[in-house]
């Protein structure tokens, strides 16, 4: 059986050719992680080492600046990381976020783009990994930065 991450990336495979597959793909991250799925983000693009999630600006995750707040921002930085670094794991391993960054440089208002990167682990690596994330407005702005580090271990 495989294991979660590969398991992520099965379906990704078969969703990411339409519209409606990245949108089914996206729920059901959203469903197996609620807190993550509050944000309503939906998976564009990912393969090992990098992922592209937006995020519509709503009611839902905006401030009293009406602006979106900073904490959906920071949930959106830990998807694209921790989505980035899913794509670019081996079998075998596992892997938890222990460390959470984010910068915000200006206010963020209409749909974001976040986009995740990592350099992918070689085959059985174990120890800490870090994902960088750019979140950019509609013009192209960037309005936040973040990183996510999370602790691959190996299974069994």
């Amino acid at each position: 059986m495989p294991g979660m991450e590969q398991a992520v990336m099965e379906r990704w495979r078969r969703a990411k050719g339409s519209g409606f597959g990245r949108w089914v793909f996206s729920r059901a991250v959203g469903r197996f992680a609620p807190y993550t799925g509050t944000i309503g983000a939906r998976i564009e693009e990912l393969e090992p080492g990098r992922s592209l999630v937006t995020m519509r600006d709503r009611k839902g995750v905006r401030n009293h600046l009406r602006s979106v707040h900073a904490v959906a921002l920071t949930n959106l930085i830990e998807l694209s990381g921790s989505l980035a670094i899913i794509a670019s794991m081996h079998p075998g391993t596992r892997m938890i976020p222990v460390r959470l960054e984010s910068e915000f440089l200006k206010k963020a208002r209409g749909t974001l783009t976040a986009a995740g990167s990592c350099e992918p682990p070689a085959p059985g690596f174990a120890g800490e990994l870090q994902a960088v994330v750019v979140v950019r407005n509609e013009g192209g702005d960037e309005v936040t930065r973040g990183r996510v580090t999370v602790v691959i271990g190996l299974v069994g």
